[in-house]
């Protein structure tokens, strides 16, 4: 493949300054997580959880915005194509994550166990298919099958963490069924994303309210912070 253009378009530009906003957003967050979290194993959680968010999508957020500036050759489709993968492993951690924040946040709940069983065993399933060879991230049709087996999962984990977080609604005035809120939005933006998008490439603007939908979560955790 050769390098498709060296004049930047206007909309590839402010795509990639929104993405290196949100990565430095996230790089901020964490930092102030780590500085002011006094020990807290929960503002801890948070900073994990926000910087398992930021390298893991600046690994395909980096080579987007370099192609928006450069142009596209070979060296960043395939850097975008890893990227993806590595994207959708720490995407995965994060709901994890998210788990054990939820236990931190209402520790006199307990999670149903068949609920946190359901949140391991599909996050592990995603991330063995993720790891498979087989999906071939860096081509571009990639492996459609696959891509529905890993999302399918996905939805799985995501919808049980959703009902942790609604269940336990308003408890100390938190109003963290805001998190289960952003939840729904990330997911509604992303799976069409990623099971449309090469065949509908103006569907992958979705992606702008599913990262907002991200930092909305990391806000929530900021909220509770200061």
């Amino acid at each position: 493949m050769t390098k498709q253009s060296d004049t930047p378009r206007v909309p590839d530009l402010m795509e990639a300054v929104f993405d290196t906003c949100y990565l430095l957003f996230d790089l901020i967050a964490g930092i102030l997580f780590f500085a002011f979290s006094h020990g807290s194993p929960l503002f801890l959680l948070y900073g994990i959880l926000t910087w398992t968010l930021c390298f893991g999508d600046a690994f395909h957020l980096v080579p987007r915005v370099l192609r928006a500036v450069k142009g596209s050759n070979e060296k960043i489709e395939r850097q975008l194509g890893i990227g993806l993968q590595i994207s959708s492993i720490t995407m995965t951690v994060f709901y994890i994550l998210l788990l054990y924040i939820w236990k931190q946040t209402f520790y006199e709940m307990t999670a149903p166990v068949m609920l946190e069983i359901l949140i391991w065993v599909s996050a592990a399933i995603r991330i063995v298919v993720c790891m498979l060879p087989q999906n071939n991230w860096c081509g571009e049709e990639g492996n459609r099958k696959l891509s529905v087996i890993r999302n399918a999962v996905f939805a799985v984990t995501g919808i049980c963490v959703i009902v942790l977080y609604v269940m336990s609604g308003n408890t100390y005035g938190y109003h963290m069924t805001r998190m289960a809120a952003a939840i729904v939005v990330s997911f509604g933006c992303y799976l069409p994303v990623t099971l449309l998008s090469k065949k509908m490439p103006k569907i992958g603007m979705l992606m702008i309210p599913k990262t907002c939908a991200y930092v909305w979560m990391i806000v929530m955790g900021l909220q509770l912070l200061f």
